[in-house]
């Protein structure tokens, strides 16, 4: 063989030692940039709506909502606009992250419906509450809140200024319902959701997934005629092919937390909490039972809220937090799923005191 020529011998040696180990650095920087949640915050319409109220205008019971859906009442919006709940979630979770407004460098907001089109509902809290950072929504439907962690997750990789972003859940689904068809308005409540985060090693892993599935979950509306359209338009409230979401959100949650925990080296029984999508205790019996977990491990509060879409697990963790349920090293599993058909899990380490 010949001799290797003096320059490449130089790569070889010299250059490429030091660019692996350049890589190798950078490499471990970015496994160890990750976040904290250090604030949660929730917020509620005043008026509270029971099973037996909802049948004296349907033809339903509180034993048929219960049994099928574990929904005891909701918190509806009457008099109230969506935007106060946001702020006042949002306000609620920066006290209890001890931080003003004024600290935040981004504010996500997740949002399916509400009455402004434009400008974006996050713009509109951005003023209420005093902030003047960055903002935008996003429409991941009810698995919002697990698509805004992992965006805000990114910042933190990738801008070096952002020291807080503030995620907030707003939602109004009863807003999209039709109050004559059972099958659907008994499941949904409004309300808002909050947390604020901060650079930290308390999350872990996400797992998102999204695939076309628009049938068994979907609502199309009208928008303004002009002169020149000619293609049949149609619109109508929410539709939901009960049984379809069912198969979907099971399988897809089962998925995302596989490859959160075993993906990670762990078991499902080094889980502490599991806490999902509040949509339907049958779905979250369902998942709970498949993972072989004890029902302790799967705290919900559908009973009083309902399906709130994605403000469903910022506000179940606010209560969680606030009732000192979890403690600082718990392992945590979040999972939501919706329309889409969108889904999501993460892995995290609960950091407050």
């Amino acid at each position: 063989m010949g001799r290797i020529p003096p320059h490449i011998a130089t790569v070889t040696t010299i250059i490429l030692p030091i660019v692996c180990t350049q890589i190798h650095l950078l490499t471990k920087l970015i496994k160890i940039i990750k976040m904290n949640i250090i604030g949660t915050g929730r917020a509620h319409p005043s008026l509270t709506v029971a099973n037996d109220m909802l049948s004296t205008f349907l033809d339903t019971s509180d034993e048929w909502i219960t049994t099928r859906t574990g929904i005891k009442q909701r918190q509806l919006i009457s008099h109230e606009k969506l935007e106060d709940l946001a702020a006042e979630a949002c306000k609620n979770a920066l006290q209890d992250a001890g931080i003003s407004a004024e600290d935040l460098d981004f504010i996500i907001c997740s949002n399916v419906v509400n009455e402004h089109i434009t400008p974006s509902l996050s713009c509109i809290v951005q003023g209420m509450i005093g902030a003047t950072c960055p903002c935008f929504d996003l429409n991941s439907a009810c698995a919002g809140f697990i698509y805004a962690l992992d965006i805000a997750n990114s910042f933190f990789k990738s801008k070096s200024d952002i020291n807080h972003i503030l995620v907030v859940c707003a939602e109004e689904p009863t807003r999209m319902c039709d109050w004559q068809e059972r099958s659907t308005c008994v499941l949904f409540g409004d309300g808002a959701g909050a947390a604020v985060l901060t650079r930290g090693d308390g999350v872990e892993a996400f797992s998102l997934s999204s695939f076309s599935s628009v049938e068994p979950l979907y609502q199309i509306r009208n928008l303004e005629k002009t002169p020149f359209i000619t293609k049949k338009e149609f619109g109508g409230p929410l539709v939901m092919k009960g049984q379809d979401v069912f198969k979907l959100a099971v399988k897809s949650s089962l998925n995302d937390i596989q490859k959160v925990v075993e993906g990670n080296g762990l078991t499902y029984d080094d889980v502490d909490y599991y806490l999902l999508h509040q949509a339907n205790i049958r779905i979250i019996e369902t998942i709970r039972k498949s993972l072989h977990q004890d029902k302790v491990k799967f705290p919900h509060n559908i009973e009083n809220y309902g399906n709130t879409s994605s403000a469903s697990l910022p506000i179940l963790l606010d209560e969680l937090n606030r009732n000192q349920t979890l403690n600082c090293g718990d392992t945590i599993v979040l999972s939501a799923f919706g329309a889409g058909f969108t889904a999501g899990a993460c892995l995290l380490k609960w950091s407050k005191n």
